[in-house]
């Protein structure tokens, strides 16, 4: 195997894929990436058996091959190299060389046959084309509400409802329900599937701020991400998600339009005072009249504070969890928001304003904390 390439490009291709190298494994072949020259290019693979991620950079081929490289070291050896032609050659059956301007190292190398087979999806795989910031926006809009729940793993990923119409991201922990939907995704026929958070996580670092469509394929078992030059496959999360739009309420008849970021700042501030146990605030809400209050007796603290709000309903003394609430106001980016509440049991309704419902895509529904 002989080729040289740019050192920043190969850079760039190992960072890409890296999130997949496992920190600990009982396959020390996994610690590697796999190169594999092929017309003019090099494919640069790293996996975990669950996440997948693989990309190509140009190369000038000279000799093809593959084998397998230690991953820290050559990321090493390249954050350390300015930008320049390197040129990479095997040299015996287990070492090669990275030889640049004035200096040249050895590095170990392992059979490209002892890394595993990388499983991807069927023949019958299932094919939707995501706009690559709706992908990104929909994960970075709903992935701080999965769960950490080993009873119900279907809980700790973003369901994936795809509809002829339109597609919703959905994630939930039980006590707050965040849904993204846009127009952008439609399928043929209606189908889903549950992608855990973490690869999740590194898709969406993948293609946040990006141009261009992501297409997505996925059958039962896998799903496949390919996205320019690189494809992300990673198992899915089997099991049923739950009927989420059965809890969406519908008949929420208090309503309380407010300034997104001026409540946002107010519960930030309120819940300095907050007991640490609970986290809790308190809104009472009257016409005209919002109240946010906290108090931790054990440590003698409170705190409260008034706002001029637009509230038409019935006076209501109603608890959330504040870390709950910080987050969705936080991961909204409508102006206006609108809170519909039924009673101080039952769980708020989180939405943009109506002027700001065709372009904020984001609703939050979060349960109340019951109050003394």
């Amino acid at each position: 195997m002989e080729f040289t390439v740019s050192s920043a490009e190969l850079l760039k291709g190992v960072m890409n894929v890296s999130k997949a190298i496992p920190a600990k494994t009982s396959l020390p072949i996994l610690e590697n990436f796999l190169f594999v020259l092929g017309e003019g290019s090099l494919t640069i693979t790293a996996s975990d058996q669950e996440l997948t991620l693989r990309t190509s950079v140009p190369v000038e081929v000279k000799d093809g091959g593959s084998i397998a490289v230690p991953a820290r070291q050559i990321i090493d050896l390249l954050k350390a190299l300015p930008d320049q032609p390197l040129k990479i050659q095997t040299k015996g059956d287990s070492t090669f060389e990275c030889i640049w301007n004035n200096g040249n190292s050895s590095l170990p190398f392992f059979p490209a046959n002892d890394y595993p087979e990388i499983k991807t999806v069927g023949e019958g795989a299932e094919r939707v084309v995501f706009p690559a910031q709706t992908l990104a926006d929909g994960i970075g809009g709903t992935i701080y509400a999965t769960a950490d729940d080993e009873m119900r793993p279907n809980m700790n990923g973003i369901y994936f409802d795809i509809d002829t119409a339109s597609t919703t991201l959905v994630a939930s922990d039980s006590h707050k329900l965040i849904c993204y939907t846009t127009d952008d995704v439609q399928a043929v026929q209606k189908s889903s599937f549950i992608l855990h958070k973490k690869p999740a996580a590194v898709l969406r670092s993948l293609v946040d701020r990006g141009e261009g469509e992501v297409e997505v394929l996925f059958d039962g078992a896998n799903v496949v991400f390919n996205y320019g030059s690189t494809m992300m496959v990673c198992r899915l999360i089997v099991g049923k998600y739950p009927k989420y739009r059965d809890v969406i309420p519908q008949n929420n008849s208090n309503v309380l339009r407010i300034d997104r970021v001026q409540l946002l700042n107010t519960v930030r501030r309120v819940s300095v005072c907050a007991n640490k146990a609970s986290n809790h605030v308190k809104f009472n809400l009257a016409p005209g009249q919002l109240e946010i209050t906290a108090q931790d007796l054990g440590f003698a603290l409170a705190a409260y504070e008034k706002l001029e709000c637009d509230y038409s309903g019935d006076e209501l003394a109603i608890g959330f969890k504040s870390s709950f609430l910080v987050e969705i106001l936080s991961n909204m980016s409508c102006e206006t928001l609108v809170m519909k509440f039924m009673d101080a049991r039952r769980a708020a309704l989180i939405i943009p304003s109506e002027e700001e419902a065709s372009t904020e895509k984001i609703c939050g529904i979060l349960m109340p904390i019951m109050i003394s």
